[in-house]
């Protein structure tokens, strides 16, 4: 198996910078084991202007079989002989792909110590992979790859150049091209694009590859218009799995999107008060809020679910009765966004004690989400799909169980305030709903009564006298273990 990756480079960034983003010299050929055979790194070519770096895989065809146990595509048994005549090989798969992500692992990561400023930039790259098995041919090479801002050459290669009628093979030439990519998102695109491709691995596909999937396609797999393909094919059509990842990319997608959803409401409405008045907005009178409920709850460990990029957390961090604040979000690049803006890797270590971010999903229970005092739900549950709230509220409710919950989302009856919106839609396109004061209040109501908690509910925002305030919130306090008996005993006498 071989690849290419070429970069051209100027006076003031030789293409030389290649062999530091990769980790490789290029005055040097080097060779690295791997489970199926060695894969050798070398330079064809190296000065200023031009740099090309090339991954030579040879695979080890009786390593193969052995490590595979006999099992072919998917993991079905092969026979004796197509365990030993195939294209394995020879041409682009699972094999390269895990190569890739072995010997240029730093650079898959985004990581060089060395210059650490070179992986965040975007370069002009050219990768050339000259046997690719492309099951869906070279339009549905274009249909993977243009989405990421490629430049697709997928030339067919023939069956026998001598025989044309023949026909073509299900391999293809392939030459992608980028006036600005960074290495690392390139090296992302092919680690999952290629076994795509291939559709098959060569390897047992566990629950693990859920997480390597996310990882990889990061920041561009949760909006790429094939992601159910390439889902599926990934995670060689195990349905549960495919599935499982279908729903935390979905998860991402909503935790990606703008937390300041009404930023260009309050906009508006700040351009028809008068000059000398400005109103604070929203988000503010948001967090203003959830800081007093929280304050008055007496809560000192507070978790912050849908975290996003973190301003709530940084408000709370400014507060020293809160002793332990934990962000909690589906979405790694949120989570790397919350840690820059509280500066994580410069704060003191008292301060630092005080603080955690995790990544996880809302809709799992998490017993590391256990024994605090309260959690904020702010601007959450829109996100989701109403089928999926009950999943959320027993997590929440059921499982971690906090003193307190706080919950927020939009009053859709105050909509008709907004004069740039238009009649009939959500706040943002990435709500699911928009519920009434009543709507609100009967969920609340039925989710307190159902877990033992009590609710009360207060306006953020300012409270129009006919359809009320922007945002609703609702503060949910556990009841006692008293007030739980007494509640359970009246249910059994009024069932007696």
């Amino acid at each position: 198996m071989f690849l290419t990756i070429t970069t051209t480079g100027t006076t003031q960034r030789p293409a030389t910078d290649l062999g530091f983003l990769l980790h490789k010299h290029p005055d040097k050929a080097q060779a690295f084991s791997t489970s199926h055979g060695t894969a050798h790194v070398l330079y064809p070519e190296a000065d200023e202007q031009r740099c090309t770096a090339a991954l030579l895989l040879e695979v080890d065809p009786v390593a193969l079989v052995r490590r595979g146990r006999g099992k072919g595509r998917g993991g079905a048994p092969d026979a004796a002989l197509a365990q030993y005549v195939n294209d394995r090989p020879y041409a682009a798969s699972s094999l390269l792909a895990v190569a890739l992500s072995g010997v240029f692992s730093s650079a898959l990561r985004g990581v060089c110590h060395a210059r650490p400023e070179l992986p965040g930039e975007e370069r002009p790259l050219r990768i050339e992979v000259p046997a690719l098995p492309a099951r869906g041919g070279p339009d549905l090479v274009r249909r993977l790859f243009e989405p990421l801002g490629w430049t697709v050459t997928a030339e067919p290669v023939a069956l026998d150049a001598e025989f044309p009628e023949w026909g073509d093979s299900r391999y293809v030439r392939l030459v992608l091209e980028s006036e600005a990519v960074t290495l690392a998102e390139a090296l992302r695109h092919l680690y999952v694009l290629l076994p795509v491709l291939d559709d098959a691995k060569h390897y047992w596909v566990s629950a693990e590859e859920v997480d390597k999937l996310l990882r990889a396609g990061e920041g561009w797999l949760p909006e790429h218009p094939e992601q159910k393909l390439i889902t599926s094919r990934y995670l060689s059509r195990r349905w549960s799995l495919t599935r499982q990842a279908m729903e935390r990319l979905e998860l991402v997608r909503l935790a990606e999107s703008d937390d300041s959803e009404v930023d260009e409401l309050d906009n508006a409405v700040a351009a028809e008060t008068e000059a000398e008045e400005k109103p604070t907005p929203l988000a503010v009178r948001r967090r203003e809020a959830i800081v007093a409920a929280l304050r008055e709850s007496g809560a000192a460990r507070v978790l912050d679910l849908g975290c996003g990029q973190g301003q709530l957390v940084q408000v709370l961090l400014k507060d020293a009765r809160f002793t332990e604040i934990v962000g909690v979000d589906v979405s790694v690049r949120a989570l790397t966004i919350a840690a820059r803006r509280l500066k994580l890797d410069r704060m003191g270590e008292r301060q630092a004690s005080r603080v955690a971010l995790r990544q996880g999903s809302l809709v799992y229970t998490d017993k590391r989400l256990k024994g605090y005092d309260a959690a904020v739900l702010s601007e959450v549950i829109e996100h989701l799909d109403l089928p999926r709230l009950p999943a959320l509220e027993y997590a929440v409710f059921g499982a971690a169980r906090p003193r307190t919950v706080l919950v927020t989302t939009p009053n859709v009856e105050y909509n008709v305030r907004w004069e740039t919106l238009p009649a009939g839609h959500v706040r943002h396109r990435d709500h699911r709903f928009e519920w009434t004061r009543a709507q609100f209040g009967q969920w609340a109501q039925a989710v307190a009564e159902r877990h033992g908690y009590d609710v009360e509910f207060r306006p953020v925002g300012p409270d129009d006298p006919e359809v009320g305030p922007p945002t609703q919130m609702a503060v949910f306090t556990l009841r006692t273990t008293t007030d739980n008996s007494e509640n359970n005993n009246e249910k059994e006498a009024t069932a007696a």
